[in-house]
C-alpha cells in the first residue's frame, strides 16, 4: 500500500476451501481495539486460517476510504487481490502492523492516522495528514523465506574476517574461480533477521563474473570458496560489505550481513580476443579521442545522434586488464546515441561508425570517468581502451 499505484498487483490462486469460508463467523458485537502505535482495528468476521508472521506474503482484498467516506482505492472494485510481503516496507506502516494481527478469513476495519499512513505528504487522491480507513479481508498467507538452519554445522573464518557455513557440500561440482561466471541464488538478511533482498523471491538467479569487483568484497571472496551445487551461509562483516556508511535506507551503517547462497551454475569464460592494430594508423579527434579502424564494412547505415545503436565491446585499463565485456555476457548493449547515456568518448567514437565497423577507441580520462574514476573497477584519472563493433542502428 506504500504508494499503492506503484506496487505491482499479482493474481494468485487462492487456497481457500469452501469449508474454511463457511467456518468464518460473523461477530455480532465487534470490539474496536487500539495498539500502542495508535492503530485501531475492528474484526467484523472471524476466520480460522493461518496467522502470518513477518516475511510471509499475504493476499488481501481492501477498500480504502477517507473519514468523509470517499473511496480512494479498492482491490474489490478491480476484482484483483493485492499481494505484498509483511515487514519488508512495501506498504505503509499501518498495513504492516495490521495484518500481523489477523488470520486467514478475517474481515476487519482498520483505522490509523498520518504517522502510520502517508504523513504530511499528499499521495494521489489522499490529502496530506489524512486519517485512513480500510475495510480489509485476509485471503491467503504464503509462507515467506526463512534463513537456513545452520545448527550443528562448523563455522569457518577466513583471514579477512569472512565467516561461512557449508550447508550442502558438492565437491564434485565445478569449482568457482576468479574470472569464471557464476549463477547464484541468494537471500540477504540483516542481523535482526529481516530479509532485505532475495533472488529466490524474484525467481531469477544473479549472475556475476567472480573476482572482478562487481559485488561486495565478502561475496567475491565467499563465492570463490564454493562449487556448483553447494549451499552456504555467509556472515559478512560490514568492512567486507557496504562499509561504515551502509546503503540507507535498506542497509544501515556498519551493517554485518548474512547471505544464504546456492551456486546454480559455473561457466568458464573465454576472454574475447584483442583487436589486432598492428600497422594501423592512429587517428585523433579534436577532443583527444584516439581511434584505430580495425575493420570498415560496406554498410551505409551510419550511427547518428538520436538513433538507437547496438554495440558489442570489451573494455581495458591501461595495464591491459579487461574490466568489462558484452561479448563475455553474450549480450550487446543498446542505447540512444548522443544523449549522454554513455561516457563522452563513446558518444563521439560510436558516431564515427557504420553497421559492421570495428574500431579500437582509446579514450582519455576526461572523456571517460574523469578524475574520480569509478572505484573499485575504474581507477582515478583512468584512460580506457575499448574494442567496439557496431551491430545495428535503429
Amino acid at each position: 500500500m506504500k504508494k499503492l499505484v506503484t506496487i505491482v498487483l499479482a493474481v494468485l490462486v487462492l487456497n481457500i476451501s469452501a469449508q474454511e469460508k463457511k467456518q468464518s463467523k460473523k461477530i455480532n458485537k465487534p470490539i474496536t481495539m487500539k495498539t500502542a502505535s495508535g492503530l485501531e482495528y475492528t474484526i467484523k468476521e472471524k476466520g480460522n486460517g493461518k496467522k502470518p508472521v513477518t516475511g510471509d506474503k499475504v493476499v488481501v482484498h481492501y477498500t480504502g476510504k477517507l473519514t468523509n467516506d470517499t473511496v480512494f482505492d479498492s482491490s474489490v472494485k478491480r476484482g484483483q487481490p493485492f499481494t505484498f510481503t509483511l515487514g519488508a516496507g512495501q506498504v505503509i506502516k499501518g498495513w504492516d502492523e495490521a495484518f500481523l494481527l489477523l488470520q486467514v478469513g478475517d474481515k476487519a476495519t482498520i483505522k490509523f492516522g498520518p504517522e502510520l499512513g502517508y504523513g504530511a505528504q499528499a499521495s494521489g487522491a489522499i490529502p496530506a495528514n489524512s486519517i485512513l480507513i480500510f475495510d480489509v479481508e485476509l485471503l491467503d498467507v504464503i509462507e515467506g523465506l526463512k534463513p537456513w538452519d545452520a545448527k550443528g554445522k562448523d563455522t569457518i573464518t577466513t583471514a579477512s574476517g569472512l565467516k561461512y557455513i557449508l550447508i550442502k557440500e558438492n565437491k564434485a561440482g565445478e569449482k568457482v574461480v576468479a574470472g569464471s561466471k557464476a549463477s547464484v541464488h541468494y537471500s540477504g538478511y540483516l542481523k535482526n533477521g529481516k530479509m532485505f533482498d532475495s533472488s529466490v523471491e524474484r525467481g531469477q538467479p544473479f549472475t556475476l563474473k567472480v573476482g572482478q569487483g562487481q559485488v561486495i568484497q565478502g561475496w567475491d571472496e565467499g563465492i570463490a570458496l564454493l562449487h556448483k551445487g553447494e549451499k552456504a551461509k555467509f556472515i559478512i562483516p560490514y568492512k567486507l560489505a557496504y562499509g561504515e556508511q551502509g546503503r540507507p535506507p535498506v542497509i544501515p551503517e556498519k551493517s554485518d550481513l548474512i547471505f544464504d547462497v546456492e551456486i546454480i551454475d559455473v561457466q568458464k569464460i573465454q576472454a574475447p580476443a584483442l583487436y589486432d592494430i598492428k600497422n594501423l594508423e592512429a587517428k585523433k579527434t579534436a577532443s583527444g579521442l584516439t581511434y584505430y579502424e580495425v575493420h570498415r564494412s560496406a554498410s551505409t547505415n551510419r550511427a547518428m545522434s538520436g538513433k538507437t545503436v547496438k554495440v558489442h565491446y570489451s573494455g581495458y585499463l591501461a595495464d591491459g586488464k579487461m574490466f568489462d565485456s558484452s561479448i563475455e555476457r553474450g549480450e550487446p548493449i543498446e542505447f540512444p546515441l548522443g544523449q549522454g547515456q554513455v561516457i563522452p568518448g563513446w558518444d563521439e567514437g560510436i558516431a564515427l561508425m557504420n553497421v559492421g565497423d570495428k574500431l579500437r577507441l582509446v579514450i582519455p580520462y576526461n572523456l571517460a570517468y574523469g578524475q574520480e574514476g569509478r572505484p573499485p573497477v575504474i581507477p582515478a584519472k583512468a584512460d580506457l581502451t575499448f574494442d567496439v563493433e557496431l551491430i545495428d542502428v535503429k
